[in-house]
């Protein structure tokens, strides 16, 4: 299949070009940037450059992963966000439509989800447990709003035209340092993540691989895209009070494992991604999950997930060299 890769110079991209190339769909890649895996650079917000690309390689289906993204947020107008993350998501939804493409795909966030209660910790009823049901959704950024447009832009566009489009609310998997969280930083806090809110790269590639195939089948849903978490749901109240309690419950030697390698629990985890129905519907579970993690400390191995805290993004490195010149 002739694929449209939105995003090919970033982080996802970069690993979700090759893959797909390796499982016989030919890729373009567009993005902003030049990247390994471009071919066409231009934006999005550009119509005019998606219909023509469109039709120059024959493309048969897209996924889009191009956006700006939370820490963008600093340096771009809210104008911006509408213009890429609104308007692009539409203009591609609708060449695809244009095209007789049959499947889209839409890399969203479960940042939109996390609304200012949210934000503040957990609930009356111990952590938030949050699946594709979770409501009602208050973005509490323009990134959220704009992500959550889209998506209602690329449900309206499959009512109106039934084209499949599928919505992947993916986890965090980005290799820097969190922007706001400053203890624990590094690997420690991603170890941790991966109890409820993160996924790594390789994952996030390989769920929209098994997303692009199964599309046709689905018609439009949503999926969150998160290692599976350990715990169930009835144990959302204890893990808000006692969460290194749950965490033995299911990994008995998880303590003395983080002491060995310098590391901590999280004393209370407020909130939980439930990526069980992507499972359910087409197939997709994370191979990386906090066993993993485990594993890898029990055996002294590498880490199961990539930590570059001088990681920066190909939009953030293209600016920082035009200041130089």
């Amino acid at each position: 299949m002739r694929v449209l890769l939105t995003g090919s110079s970033g982080w996802l991209g970069r690993t979700l070009a090759p893959l797909l190339t390796e499982n016989g769909h030919a890729v373009t890649g567009l993005d902003v940037v030049p990247g390994t895996h471009t071919q066409v650079i231009g934006t999005v917000a550009d119509r005019t450059l998606i219909d023509r690309t469109m039709g120059e390689h024959g493309i048969e289906a897209i996924i889009h992963g191009g956006a700006l993204h939370k820490p963008d947020i600093v340096r771009y107008p809210r104008q911006a966000f509408i213009d890429v993350n609104v308007t692009g998501t539409l203009n591609l939804i609708e060449a695809a439509v244009a095209a007789g493409n049959d499947r889209f795909l839409f890399t969203s966030t479960t940042s939109l989800m996390v609304r200012a209660d949210v934000r503040e910790g957990a609930g009356a009823h111990g952590a938030w447990w949050m699946d594709e049901d979770f409501g009602p959704i208050e973005p509490r950024n323009i990134y959220g709003i704009t992500k959550l447009a889209a998506e209602q832009a690329v449900r309206l566009v499959h009512r109106e035209h039934g084209i499949a489009a599928l919505i992947l609310r993916t986890g965090r998997f980005f290799p820097e340092d969190d922007d706001t969280h400053a203890v624990p930083s590094g690997p420690n806090l991603k170890a941790n993540e991966l109890l409820g809110r993160r996924l790594t790269v390789e994952d996030a590639a390989a769920a929209h691989l098994a997303a692009l195939e199964a599309a046709p089948q689905i018609g439009c849903d949503t999926f969150i895209l998160s290692a599976p978490p350990p715990f169930t749901k009835d144990e959302a109240d204890e893990l808000a009070r006692d969460a290194r309690a749950v965490i033995a419950r299911h990994h008995p030697d998880a303590a003395e494992l983080y002491a060995a390698a310098g590391w901590v629990l999280p004393e209370a985890i407020d909130r939980v991604y439930d990526p069980s129905r992507a499972e359910r519907r087409f197939g997709w579970r994370a191979k990386t999950d906090f066993g993993s993690l485990l594993a890898a400390l029990r055996s002294g191995g590498a880490l199961p997930f990539a930590h570059d805290p001088g990681y920066i993004s190909p939009i953030i490195a293209r600016e920082r060299e035009a200041c130089m010149c």
